[in-house]
C-alpha cells in the first residue's frame, strides 16, 4: 500500500503530506484548493510527463515523494531492486521537476530513468479520472477492457494471434517488394551477367595484370636490354661472340693483379690476406659473367609476343575499368556478383515460396484469429454478466450490459478480427446501444466505476492501490451513496484513494484528508490533514451546504450514521 505522500511546490500546493489508510482514503476540499493536484502529484510519481508550468510560480522545482509497503518478492519491489533500489524496508520513490522543465528520478535511494518509476508504478496504483469515462466513448477501448478483463486465456489467445499476424504481415511485405522490384531486378540481372560473361571469356588470373606489366617494359626494351647486358658481359669477361675488338676486361685485370702478387705472397701473411680477396673477386666476376651470358642469352626480342601481351592488358585493363582497381579487384567482384546473381535469380521461385507461405499464414492467422474471438466472447458473457450485477448496487438495477464481439468490418487487424463494443440498456425492454450514446454523463461514471471494481477483482488489474480523481462527477443523491458503498466494498480488498466533492461519498471514508487554501492562496503542510470527529462533520456540512450551519451539521450526523450502517450491513 501507499503509506505516506508527500508533495512539495506543485501547482498551488507548497507543502502537503498525505499519511493514507490501508482502505478507503477520501481527498476533499475547496475548489481550487489543489484537491487534483494530489492525483497529479501521484501521476509525476508514477513516470507521468512532466511539465515545467507544474512548478509553483517563483520556485525553483518541484517534489513528490511517496512511501509504499511492499513485500520484497512484489513486482514492483523486484524490478526497483533491478534498478539497484535499497527495498528492505519499503520503497522510497522520488520525483522533481525544475522550473526549466528538467526532470529527475530516484527510486530506492538510487537515481533511476523516469521510465523505470512508471514500471514500478504500473505494479502498484492504477489511476482513473473523469479523463477515464472517454475511454468508453471510443468503441477500440472497449476491447483493451475486454482483454484486460480475460486475464490470462485472452492473452495467451492475443499473443499466438499477433505472432502470427506479424509473420503474414512481414511475408506480405516481402512478396509485394519482390514483385514491385521486378523490372529493377532484370536490369540488375542483365548487367551481372554481362559481366561475368566478360570475366568468363577473358579468365583473368591472380595477379595477371602486375606480371604483363612487367613483362611488357622487358619486351618492349628488349634489344637495349640485350645489347647493354652483351657490353657488360665484355667488359667483364672479354667475350669475343659479343665485342668487335679485344677490350681489357675485369676477369683479365683480376687475373694480373694476381699474377702479380704470386712470388710474393709467402713472405707476408698480410700479402696473402689480400691475395685471397682477389681470388674472390675472381670467382664473383666469374660468376657474374656467366649470369649476365644467361640473361643475354635469355633475352627475347618477340614482337609476336610483345603484341600479345599488350594485347592483353588492354583487354584486363577494360575489365578494372569497370569493376575494380586491380584484377584481384576484379576477381573479388565476379565471387561477389556471382552470389549476388544467384540471389536474383532465384527471386522468382522466391516469389513462388511466399506466395505459398502467405496462402499458409492466411489460414493460421484466421484460425488464431478464431480463436481469440472464442477466447474474447467466452470473456465477454463474463464480463456482462459481472458489470451488470455490480450496476445493481450503483443504483441502476434495471440497466443490463451486454459486451457484443463482432466481426471486424476493416478485416483483420493486429489487435484481430474484432470489435468489441460495451452495449448498455438502461432500462427494461430498452434497445441495448453503446455505452456512449445509451448513458447520461453519471451514467457514465457508475459503468466506468463497474468496470473498474470487476476488472480489478478479476486480477486484469494486479495493483494494491486505486486511485480516482472526481469518477463521482454527474452523480448525486442516492445514486452518490452506491458509489460510496461499491468503493468502500473494493477498498476491503485494496487500497483506495478517492478525490471527490460528494459527502455522500466521502461519508464512507476510513480516512478523510481536507485541502485548505491559507491566506496566501498556497497550501502548507498544515493545508493537508485527517479529519475526525466534530471536525470531519463540520467539513461534510460544508460540501453539503456550502456552510457548516446547526442544521447541515446534522444531516452530516445523518448521513455518516446511516453510511455507518450500511457497511455494517454489508459485511454481515
Amino acid at each position: 500500500m501507499l503509506q505516506e505522500l508527500r508533495i512539495q511546490r506543485l501547482g498551488v500546493i507548497d507543502d502537503a503530506v498525505l499519511d493514507l489508510h490501508p482502505g478507503l482514503n477520501v481527498v476533499t476540499g475547496e475548489t481550487g484548493a489543489g484537491k487534483t493536484m494530489v492525483v497529479t502529484g501521484l501521476g509525476l510519481l508514477l513516470g507521468a510527463r512532466s511539465d515545467a508550468g507544474l512548478v509553483r510560480s517563483g520556485e525553483a522545482n518541484a517534489v513528490v515523494e511517496g512511501l509504499v509497503d511492499v513485500p520484497v518478492d512484489h513486482p514492483a519491489a523486484v524490478r526497483a531492486a533491478e534498478a539497484g533500489a535499497d527495498v528492505s524496508e519499503g520503497l522510497v520513490l522520488v520525483r522533481s521537476v525544475s522550473a526549466e522543465g528538467r526532470s529527475r528520478a530516484h527510486v530506492g535511494g538510487r537515481s533511476a530513468p523516469v521510465g523505470v518509476l512508471a514500471e514500478v508504478g504500473e505494479h502498484l496504483v492504477a489511476v482513473h479520472g473523469q479523463a477515464d469515462q472517454w475511454r468508453l466513448r471510443q468503441s477500440d477501448q472497449h476491447r483493451a477492457v475486454l482483454d484486460t478483463f480475460g486475464g490470462a486465456a485472452v492473452r495467451s489467445a492475443l499473443e499466438a494471434y499477433t505472432t502470427v499476424y506479424d509473420e503474414h504481415e512481414a511475408a506480405v511485405r516481402e512478396l509485394a517488394e519482390l514483385r514491385q522490384q521486378g523490372r529493377e531486378r532484370a536490369q540488375e540481372i542483365e548487367v551481372l551477367e554481362h559481366g561475368l560473361a566478360q570475366l568468363e571469356q577473358l579468365d583473368p588470373q591472380p595477379g595477371e595484370d602486375a606480371d604483363l606489366r612487367v613483362e611488357d617494359e622487358r619486351l618492349s626494351h628488349a634489344e637495349g636490354l640485350r645489347t647493354a647486358s652483351a657490353q657488360a658481359l665484355v667488359h667483364l669477361a672479354g667475350d669475343e661472340e659479343y665485342a668487335a675488338e679485344p677490350v681489357p676486361n675485369a676477369m683479365a685485370v683480376v687475373a694480373a693483379a694476381r699474377q702479380a702478387l704470386a712470388g710474393e705472397v709467402e713472405h707476408d701473411p698480410a700479402l696473402r690476406e689480400l691475395d685471397r680477396r682477389l681470388a674472390e673477386v675472381g670467382y664473383l666476376v666469374g660468376d657474374l659473367a656467366a649470369d649476365l651470358s644467361s640473361y643475354v642469352t635469355d633475352v627475347d626480342v618477340d614482337p609476336g609476343r610483345l603484341a600479345f601481351v599488350q594485347q592483353r592488358r588492354a583487354d584486363l585493363t577494360a575489365l578494372t575499368r569497370k569493376y575494380g582497381d586491380t584484377i584481384d579487384d576484379v576477381l573479388e567482384w565476379g565471387r561477389t556478383a556471382a552470389r549476388r546473381l544467384d540471389t536474383l535469380l532465384g527471386s522468382d521461385s522466391r516469389i513462388e515460396e511466399l506466395e505459398q507461405l502467405v496462402e499458409e499464414l492466411s489460414a493460421r492467422r484466421d484460425a488464431a484469429a478464431t480463436a481469440l474471438t472464442a477466447a474474447r466472447t467466452e470473456a465477454a458473457a463474463a464480463l456482462a454478466e459481472a458489470v451488470t450485477a455490480e450496476l445493481a448496487h450503483l443504483a441502476m438495477g434495471s440497466a443490463t450490459i451486454e459486451v457484443r464481439v463482432s466481426p471486424r468490418a476493416a478485416g483483420p487487424a493486429r489487435h484481430g478480427a474484432d470489435d468489441v463494443e460495451v452495449m448498455l440498456a438502461a432500462n427494461p425492454g430498452a434497445p441495448a446501444r453503446t455505452v456512449a450514446k445509451a448513458a447520461s454523463g453519471g451514467e457514465l461514471s457508475r459503468v466506468m466505476l463497474a468496470l473498474e471494481v470487476v476488472t480489478g477483482a478479476s486480477g486484469g488489474v494486479d495493483v494494491p492501490t486505486f486511485v480516482f480523481d472526481e469518477v463521482d462527477a454527474g452523480v448525486g443523491g442516492a445514486a452518490a451513496l452506491d458509489v460510496g458503498a461499491r468503493l468502500a466494498a473494493l477498498a476491503r480488498h485494496a487500497q483506495v484513494v478517492v478525490v471527490t466533492h460528494l459527502p455522500q461519498v466521502a461519508a464512507y471514508a476510513d480516512r478523510h484528508l481536507v485541502v485548505r487554501k491559507a491566506n496566501d492562496g498556497h497550501i502548507t503542510s498544515s493545508g493537508v490533514h485527517a479529519v475526525e470527529g466534530e471536525e470531519r462533520l463540520r467539513e461534510l456540512a460544508r460540501m453539503m451546504a456550502g456552510v457548516d450551519t446547526g442544521t447541515s451539521l446534522e444531516h452530516a450526523r445523518e448521513l455518516v450514521e446511516q453510511t455507518t450502517l450500511r457497511r455494517a450491513a454489508a459485511t454481515s
